[in-house]
């Protein structure tokens, strides 16, 4: 039992400096402008990250058969004898700082990302101002000046 524990503790090890991997090349395809790598990332990042729930998952049934009193592998730490105890103990720092890393990485992701949408927000505001018309009044087909009105106007006639 505590070498499945183990087990899975490493399978989520590897799968959190993966996911360190994938936030990387996301905030690289950020910085380069490219929505179409940012997306193919992303299904990644959300694809390895249900992998991930699903181990936790695992574990947290693994733990439950060894104590069902446990709801963390830190609480059957005490029962586990010393080399096993020390490797758990071990995999767990290691998936902590793992995580932190990650949680840094997405959280810069997502600044750089929110920054991007109002940087093109602002810029296509600007554009549709400019394009406007300055008054109440533009050109015709024929280069008159067209009367129009800008408010919602009644039809009435009869049929």
């Amino acid at each position: 039992m505590i070498r499945s524990i183990e087990e899975n503790l490493t399978r989520q090890n590897k799968a959190m400096r993966l996911l360190l991997e994938l936030l990387e090349e996301e905030f690289a395809a950020l910085r380069k402008r490219e929505p179409q790598t940012v997306s193919r990332v992303d299904l990644s990042i959300q694809e390895l990250m249900r992998q991930i729930a699903a181990e936790r998952f695992s574990l947290k049934a693994e733990i439950k058969q060894l104590n069902p009193d446990a709801a963390r592998v830190r609480d059957v730490l005490d029962s586990m004898d010393g080399p096993g105890r020390r490797t758990v103990d071990g995999l767990l720092a290691a998936l902590d700082k793992a995580e932190q890393d990650c949680a840094v990485k997405a959280d810069k992701n997502r600044h750089l990302s929110l920054g991007l949408f109002e940087q093109s927000k602002s810029l296509l505001k600007f554009l549709h101002n400019e394009i406007q018309p300055k008054s109440d009044k533009s050109y015709s087909a024929r280069g008159r000046y067209a009367a129009h009105s800008p408010q919602a106007a009644l039809l009435s006639g009869r049929l």
